[in-house]
């Protein structure tokens, strides 16, 4: 195997096993950032070269490139190069695409106390009035931020639709329009747009 998957949420969970993993394959790493086509272009460019000693290159957030540079850096994955090796770190398994999982060895992270946060936040959230919404939501102006957030939102609402009876039908829409927000921060959509968007569009 030469890509893992490692899922959980929050950074610094990853960091203890990033270089577990690591030492396993006898690798150094080398982080890289994928959010856009371009990015993956610019990897292809440096895998080409030939790497000398056992290499794990890091890529966190692949849940939240975007689709475009995911799709292109599956051939990464199945072209795999001598001494080179693929570490990727993701908040949610279900936003990650089928077909990155599919390639790879995927270690979940147990649960923290943050991730645990994180839940009841996106819970908390969902409960509150249109109005209180669209004032929280004033306060995320950081893009990844904005992406984190609705992807605890999307994590918990799939939770709830797969685990209640009761407005099922609701919760499936919700979804609907979270994952179609995340969609659009990727795509560079204004952040506080795409919010507010959001929010209106749950009523």
């Amino acid at each position: 195997m030469h890509a893992y998957l490692l899922v959980g949420q929050g950074i610094t969970n990853f960091q203890l096993p990033i270089s577990n993993l690591a030492k396993k394959l006898n690798a150094k790493i080398m982080e890289f950032p994928l959010a856009k086509i371009a990015d993956t272009r610019e990897l292809r460019k440096i895998t080409k070269l030939s790497f000398n000693s056992p290499t794990a290159i890091l890529i966190n957030n692949i849940d939240l490139a975007t689709e475009e540079a995911v799709n292109a850096f599956l051939k990464s994955l199945e072209e795999p190069q001598e001494n080179i090796s693929y570490i990727l770190t993701a908040n949610s398994l279900a936003a990650v695409l089928p077909t990155i999982v599919s390639r790879c060895q995927v270690i979940k992270i147990a649960n923290s106390e943050k991730r645990i946060a994180y839940s009841e936040n996106a819970e908390k959230f969902l409960e509150l009035t249109t109005g209180e919404k669209l004032a929280l939501i004033d306060k995320i102006k950081d893009r990844r931020e904005a992406q984190v957030f609705v992807q605890n939102l999307i994590e918990v609402s799939h939770f709830n639709l797969l685990n209640s009876v009761k407005n099922r039908s609701k919760t499936a829409m919700d979804l609907e329009i979270l994952i179609k927000t995340l969609n659009n921060l990727k795509l560079n959509g204004n952040v506080g747009l795409q919010l507010a968007n959001m929010v209106i569009s749950f009523e």
